[in-house]
């Protein structure tokens, strides 16, 4: 196969099929997204087989039992799947959707199209659901997608695709509006992401060195996030109760997802109180602290943090604590050493609050609540494409909006400039 030619070909009915798929009505997309669930329930065992060659193989390829894992599809995946698909038809669509429109003193009226962004490249490791959700996704936001899952789920994705492409024809949408990219040659990725004339935007989605691979070698714009360095600082006005409960949470909840707390940062005055009984609920559950030497005083079991574990995005049951003497202090540690993702407060105190959400950059920054909660479903998004860390287009969790820009228009009924 000559990838090039190959690539330039799913590039070319891409585009031409995004021309269609932008200006397809809210109700056939629906159909289409609908057609789809249906396609992939009445395909359960063939999905099943075609996954087990792929795990069959990642076992011979000695994959760990974390990406088997992922890797695997059952049946309650397929019914999330299903499920997943119901509620992306169920959300309002964004395309066309008119804001800010207002009269000017020249008598035109000027507002902004919600649109869609045209033909978005997905890379993608393990997960054969991500196949499902993006070309939802992409469907429901008007954009044709060229998706390349990792070669150790071949088999898995195509026969998803099939299925997506039984969906899209049943509905009367071009099969080409979602394309499965069906090499495993890598080289395919270095095309996907060079070719301008027909990929508006790429979405990696998977480990730190495939992000920043695509981020460096893409010449097409990137949403993207490359760690998940999230911070929980507990105030001296904070509830300690509360306190304890969402640090435990944001921690232990999962260890391996980008929106995990990998820092706790703690106020002196109330350190005494609360890191003794924070530590014994995270020995308890086998996780291993690393504080600085304030945090080793009061947790004997606690081992001495490099500057290295300030820059480190664990995704295991590793902690790193740092006492600070209060919220300037833990925000300077936060701008200093945080990847922009998510990032908490809990206290009592409303000005420190307004402070903090103020003054934090990050994507998600919250109040009294976990980080965990940093993800598009708890959002009210529906599924996510991912999470941007991006200050431009989109940031935090990219749903629908995420996948469409504004255009400004103007309503004039002969309307001249004078």
């Amino acid at each position: 196969m000559d990838i090039k030619e190959y690539m330039l070909g799913l590039g070319q009915q891409a585009r031409k099929a995004g021309r269609e798929i932008s200006r397809a009505e809210s109700g056939k997309k629906n159909s289409a997204l609908l057609k789809i669930a249906e396609a992939i329930e009445s395909n359960h065992d063939f999905l099943i087989t075609e996954n087990q060659k792929d795990l069959a193989a990642g076992k011979q390829n000695a994959l760990d039992a974390a990406l088997l894992d992922r890797l695997a599809i059952t049946s309650a995946g397929i019914q999330a799947m299903v499920e997943g698909l119901k509620q992306v038809a169920a959300l309002p669509d964004p395309v066309g959707e008119i804001s800010e429109l207002s009269y000017r003193p020249s008598g035109i009226q000027v507002g902004q199209m919600r649109v869609p962004l045209g033909v978005i490249g997905i890379i993608y490791e393990s997960r054969p659901n991500v196949t499902v959700d993006a070309a939802a996704l992409c469907l429901k936001s008007g954009n044709a997608c060229i998706l390349r899952g990792g070669s150790e789920a071949i088999h898995s994705n195509q026969a998803i695709a099939s299925c997506i492409a039984k969906g899209l024809e049943a509905a009367g949408l071009p099969v080409e509006a979602v394309q499965i990219v069906a090499t495993t040659d890598r080289a395919a990725v270095g095309e996907l992401i060079t070719m301008q004339q027909y990929v508006d935007v790429i979405v990696p989605r998977g480990g730190k060195r495939l992000i920043e691979r695509i981020s460096q070698d893409a010449t097409i714009p990137v949403i993207k996030h490359l760690d998940g360095i999230c911070h929980v600082y507990i105030d001296d006005k904070a509830d300690l109760d509360k306190a304890i409960q969402i640090a435990i949470n944001a921690k232990t909840h999962r260890y391996g997802v980008c929106n995990t707390m990998e820092t706790l940062l703690v106020a002196e005055s109330i350190a005494a109180k609360v890191l003794p009984a924070l530590a014994t609920s995270y020995l308890e559950k086998g996780v291993e602290l690393r504080g600085c030497l304030k945090t080793c005083s009061l947790i004997p079991k606690c081992s001495r943090a490099t500057e290295e574990d300030w820059h480190t995005e664990y995704l295991a049951p590793i902690l790193s604590i740092k006492i600070v003497h209060g919220i300037d202090e833990a925000m300077e540690h936060i701008n200093k050493y945080s990847s922009s993702h998510t990032e908490a407060i809990v206290t009592e105190d409303y000005t420190k609050a307004r402070r903090f959400l103020r003054e934090v950059d990050s994507s998600s920054v919250m109040v009294n609540a976990s980080t965990r909660f940093a993800d598009g479903f708890e959002y009210g998004l529906g599924a996510e494409i991912g999470i941007s860390t991006d200050k431009l287009h989109a940031r935090g969790p990219v749903g629908l909006k995420g996948l469409t820009s504004l255009k400004y228009i103007v309503l004039g009924d002969g309307h001249i400039r004078q």
